[in-house]
Parts: structure tokens; C-alpha cells; sequence
């Protein structure tokens, strides 16, 4: 049986494809979970890709990954920059945790610069559109085989 990653999406991010285009690109969340995946299952990993806009589905989910031990690749959205109760079930995971973004937040508004969830990541991967999952599903296969 392959380990399980848990792929978790926060507020907004359903309308990907539709949200800002310029910003977040034309894939849709579909076409996410799809990449995620496929990919995952090239590394001998299973994905299981969920996506929230309630902050207490996702520590929810974060309490699931630390009972069980599971990998996260976590693309906190909005919550990224202030949300301390998702930065703190965020740190109760010990297996690996990789934050992600569509976007290059350093490279956008102020407010969006900051985030309170990198500094219990593992890694933090952000700029490359939906490949930032392709490419932190590789530290994750790296980080747990070895």
C-alpha cells in the first residue's frame, strides 16, 4: 500500500481557474487534483487532495495528519498570513510539512509577504502555478523514503 500524503487547500481555492486567472492561472481545482494525483502515484505515493474555506476543517485535518503520521503539502491561501490557530495545528505535525503557493507572495501586496505558517514548514515552495505541488510532492517522497 502506497503512504498517503495529505494535500490541503484553503479558502478559495475551489475557483481556481476562475479566481484572478492572471494571478492563480487557468487550471481549475479539477485539474489540481488531477496533477496531484497522477503525480503521486509516479512516486509510490497516494493523494488525498481536499480543499476547505472553514479554518476549523483544516486543523481538523491537521490533527488527522499528526495522529496518523501523514506527510502534508498545505496551501493555506488567505490563512497563510494570519492565521495562528492553523499555524499551530500546522506545528503539530511531525511528519514532513510543505506550505505552497500558486503565486510568488513575496512578490505581491505587503499584507500577502508574511506568513505565520512557514516558520513550522518544512519547505516552502510558491511561485510555479500548480506546479508548486508537483515539485513539493518530490520533497515529500524524498523527505519520507529516505
Amino acid at each position: 500500500m502506497a503512504a498517503s500524503v495529505l494535500i490541503l487547500n484553503g479558502p478559495n481555492l475551489d475557483r481556481l481557474g476562475t479566481r484572478e486567472p492572471a494571478i492563480y492561472g487557468t487550471a481549475t481545482f479539477a485539474d489540481l487534483v488531477a496533477l496531484c494525483t497522477a503525480e503521486a502515484l509516479t512516486l509510490g505515493l497516494a493523494a488525498d487532495v481536499r480543499q476547505s474555506n472553514d479554518e476549523a476543517e483544516l486543523i481538523g485535518w491537521l490533527h488527522e495528519a499528526a495522529d496518523s503520521n501523514s506527510p502534508v503539502i498545505i496551501n493555506p491561501a488567505a490563512f497563510t498570513h494570519y492565521s495562528y490557530a492553523l499555524r499551530d495545528a500546522c506545528a503539530l505535525v511531525e511528519s514532513p510539512l510543505i506550505e505552497v503557493h500558486l503565486s510568488n507572495p513575496a512578490a505581491r501586496e505587503e499584507f500577502r509577504q508574511t506568513s505565520v505558517i512557514s516558520g513550522v514548514a518544512d519547505g516552502v515552495i510558491a511561485g510555479f502555478g500548480i506546479e508548486s505541488y508537483r515539485l513539493a510532492l518530490h520533497a515529500v517522497a524524498r523527505m519520507t523514503k529516505g
